[in-house]
């Protein structure tokens, strides 16, 4: 409250001085409510979306089916029987049975696992990857930013599909004889390889918007070094466009797995996915098309589902879209 001024206090003699402001702020409410940053708003606005809330419900449930397939099938994914083989959907196996007699509902479930891990780390990978190259190159600038643009077009410039086949035929061939691990590992680097580069544009443009803000400005001339401007100030303050694209990039990676896979390049036996499936059961479309449609109606749903909660991330922390 606001010392009052001689003349009121000269106008109302006998009066207390606390007396004459109290018309003056008697209608305005005081508000004990903290500011909020760029994070609080965007989840008080993201509590209000139903597509939020539904999304990640979703991903909720993908992520238990990933961690903890038993709980939701406790049936055999990998070993099945001949004499069940292309049986229709029944109380026992709720998506019918594969050529080889296996549970398809229980593939179906366990497939959730390699598709969101190798999604999830490719994602990872490539976020950690593209966003230490964009902040290198967007903060020193000069000959290291021109490198750095340069190499990064070399990459930008190889199709994603025929890059990833090539990488993945030259090393998962057939006969190479390599472990889950191994398979795993070679299509997590082949996402990784061909899709650092937009990550490390879209890092080094918010870094060219954000180094010449005032704070940086001032925190340069208060003496702070490099690495503290970089993980104090600019990080956090251009990691919103990363966090949106990276949760619309897994529902991508999801697609791009199975696409790989479906193909014959990516994922492979014994690893149970949903680009394997829908590969396998393509053959017996017509005498068994629960064999394609479940995967698939997994597939499009974890996909839409990432795709859906980056929307509304997106949305959540552009003031322009509120």
């Amino acid at each position: 409250m606001s010392d009052p001024s001689t003349a009121s206090i000269v106008s109302t003699p006998g009066a207390h001085p606390t007396d004459s402001a109290a018309p003056a702020t008697a209608g305005q409410p005081q508000s004990n409510e903290k500011p909020r940053g760029l994070l609080a708003d965007a989840w008080r606005d993201l509590r209000r979306k139903p597509l939020f809330w539904i999304s990640a419900t979703l991903i909720l449930i993908f992520l238990l089916m990933a961690a903890f397939p038993a709980l939701f099938a406790p049936g055999d994914a990998v070993n099945g029987s001949l004499s069940r083989s292309l049986d229709k959907p029944s109380a026992n196996g709720w998506f019918g049975y594969d050529v080889q007699g296996r549970d398809v509902y229980a593939r179906v479930i366990y497939g959730a696992r390699a598709s969101v891990v190798v999604a999830v780390l490719s994602v990872l990978g490539t976020l950690l990857i593209g966003g230490t190259m964009g902040i290198i190159s967007g903060y020193r600038g000069g000959w290291v930013d021109a490198l750095l643009s340069r190499i990064a077009d070399v990459f930008f410039g190889l199709p994603f599909v025929l890059g990833a086949i090539v990488i993945l035929t030259t090393f998962n061939g057939s006969g190479s004889g390599n472990s889950k691990a191994q398979i795993m590992g070679l299509v997590i680097a082949s996402l990784i390889v061909l899709s650092w580069p937009v990550v490390m544009r879209l890092m080094r443009s918010s870094v060219l918007a954000t180094k010449e803000a005032d704070y940086i400005v001032a925190a340069r001339a208060l003496g702070a070094g490099t690495g503290r401007i970089i993980l104090k100030h600019l990080l956090p303050n251009c990691l919103a466009p990363l966090l949106v694209y990276g949760t619309i990039m897994v529902g991508s990676f999801i697609g791009a797995e199975a696409t790989l896979s479906f193909l014959g390049v990516g994922l492979k036996s014994p690893v149970v996915s949903w680009g394997i499936m829908i590969s396998d059961g393509q053959q017996f479309v017509r005498v068994a098309p629960g064999l394609v449609f479940f995967p698939a109606a997994f597939l499009v749903t974890a996909v839409l589902s990432f795709v859906m909660l980056g929307e509304s991330v997106r949305e959540a922390l552009d003031p322009k879209l509120r």
